[in-house]
């Protein structure tokens, strides 16, 4: 997860983007079952009713929560700002969210015109952010954020749509990945943002068949001790052989639960087991390869929170009466509200803040925005189309039914509100990235029905169709309208 925390004793490579790095990669496993199991509805276990074996009572949760929300408060800058260039407190909206408090309703000295919201919408429409160089890693946690704080982060604005952006780093010789497959940094959060960024309604805007693709790396990727590390170790016995991490652990199994799989799968029940077999019997905590600190444990407790797991009791009530939401609670500073990184320390970290808070509050990696308290202010904010003569991309994908699976990010130029699935397509021959997404569409012109794609004709019954945001697939036709920000399938089927 992107951070800037430099209290830890890891190193943050540029390699990985902007997320916690471990100093090795490690891990095994000798046999992987790929199947994707039937999607199920998960959420984030509510915390607020809790058995009473669990020995943080929901009152001390609500306090901390409430202390918690109100340090991540003080964290604003004068000028409405968590981010700016670099991490620095990006992680706020989803910890915020988490917690019940929408962004639009963070001012500072109350003043609304720089509501966190507003301020963070700015900069992510900005033409340089994040920067440079990015990494598939930037778009990912800003997709993540981005959907916290109530914007659609598809519809940032008429020229940004961090959904395409994230497209754009899919690996074609790898299909599964996105980013260089070295990095598994890059493909977990690629999971965690796509399948939990969700549409404004709330349905998944992915298709089917790129989740599937994803799954099957992650999955791959599992050691044997049912761990997971930022690094790649498909197809690597001694990679999967060496111990997995509590951090990237609990970031997989989030990653797997919010794409469907249900947390009864055979996959999630050995990382649950290897979280267990990391706790510390008198104090909750669990383990973590950098010692016993916070943010490794906010990250363990938001995967099991992903997965529906109830971190208060089971597996995760030791025998000596003590939880992992005992040990992050018992971190934190009161009534400043601010989390400590290790048990040692005397200050509170922001960034370990930002992983507790949200971990406590029941939340995984993202959390769908609260409604406003602010009078007028929308629960959502998006761009309502495009604008005539600037540059913007969309998210693609052409599924050929055999398995074969092309993934891009289509730029164009609109020259209107909004356009057609004929013109996209037009657009990805010779724009998108990666290259080739589309070679070939028959017919070229006009607007009636598409009857072949990449050299792929309808025959019978087998036929192209289109989906948008996730809609059920019908007929695809060339004049279909497509808005700004829309995700578009291809399948032939």
């Amino acid at each position: 997860m992107p951070r800037s925390d430099t209290s830890r004793t890891s190193v943050t490579s540029r390699t990985a983007g902007t997320f916690r790095t471990s100093p090795t990669a490690r891990a095994s496993r000798t046999s992987r079952r790929l199947a994707l199991v039937a999607p199920a509805v998960l959420g984030a276990f509510a915390l607020t009713v809790l058995p009473a074996a669990a020995t943080s009572t929901p009152a001390q949760i609500a306090t901390s929560k409430t202390n918690g929300v109100t340090y991540v408060k003080s964290l604003q800058a004068a000028d409405g700002s968590y981010a700016g260039s670099g991490l620095s407190n990006e992680w706020a909206f989803g910890a915020l969210a988490a917690a019940g408090t929408a962004a639009v309703d963070v001012t500072p000295g109350g003043d609304a015109t720089k509501n966190a919201r507003t301020v963070y919408r700015n900069l992510l429409a900005t033409p340089g952010w994040p920067s440079a160089t990015p990494v598939v890693t930037d778009y990912q946690r800003g997709t993540l954020n981005a959907y916290a704080a109530g914007i659609d982060p598809a519809r940032v604005s008429a020229s940004r749509n961090l959904i395409a952006d994230v497209y754009g780093y899919w690996q074609n010789a790898e299909a599964g990945y996105f980013g260089p497959s070295a990095n598994y940094n890059g493909t977990v959060f690629a999971a965690l943002a796509l399948g939990g960024a969700r549409t404004q309604a709330g349905g998944r805007r992915v298709p089917q068949a790129l989740v599937d693709k994803v799954v099957t790396r992650l999955r791959a990727n599992q050691h044997n001790d049912g761990g997971w590390t930022y690094a790649k170790a498909e197809g690597n016995a001694t990679e999967l052989a060496k111990p997995g991490d509590v951090d990237m652990t609990g970031a997989s199994m989030a990653a797997l639960c919010v794409s469907g799989v249900p947390n009864t799968d055979p996959d999630i029940l050995q990382a649950k087991a290897f979280l267990k077999s990391k706790l510390i019997n008198t104090s909750g905590a669990f383990n973590a390869m950098y010692g016993i600190n916070t943010s490794s444990n906010g990250w363990a407790v938001s995967g099991l929170n992903a997965c529906g797991i109830n971190p208060q009791t089971g597996d995760f009530l030791t025998p000596a009466g003590r939880t992992p939401i005992d040990f992050l609670i018992a971190q934190q500073f009161n009534p400043g509200g601010g989390f400590k990184y290790q048990p040692s320390d005397t200050t509170p970290s922001a960034y370990s803040s930002l992983d507790a808070l949200r971990a406590v509050a029941g939340g995984g990696f993202t959390a769908a925005p609260p409604t406003p308290v602010t009078a007028g202010a929308p629960k959502w904010v998006a761009a309502g189309g495009f604008t005539a003569g600037t540059a913007t991309k969309l998210a693609l994908s052409v599924d050929d039914g055999t398995g074969t699976l092309k993934v891009c990010s289509v730029a164009f130029t609109p020259t209107a509100a909004a356009t057609t699935l004929g013109d996209v397509l037009a657009a990805a021959t010779g724009a998108s990235t990666p290259a080739g997404c589309v070679t070939g569409v028959v017919p070229a012109t006009g607007t009636g029905t598409i009857t072949s794609v990449n050299g792929k004709p309808n025959a019978g019954p087998a036929t192209w169709k289109v989906s948008v945001d996730g809609s059920a697939f019908a007929g695809a036709a060339r004049n279909k309208v497509i808005g700004v920000g829309d995700t578009i399938a291809l399948r032939y089927s």
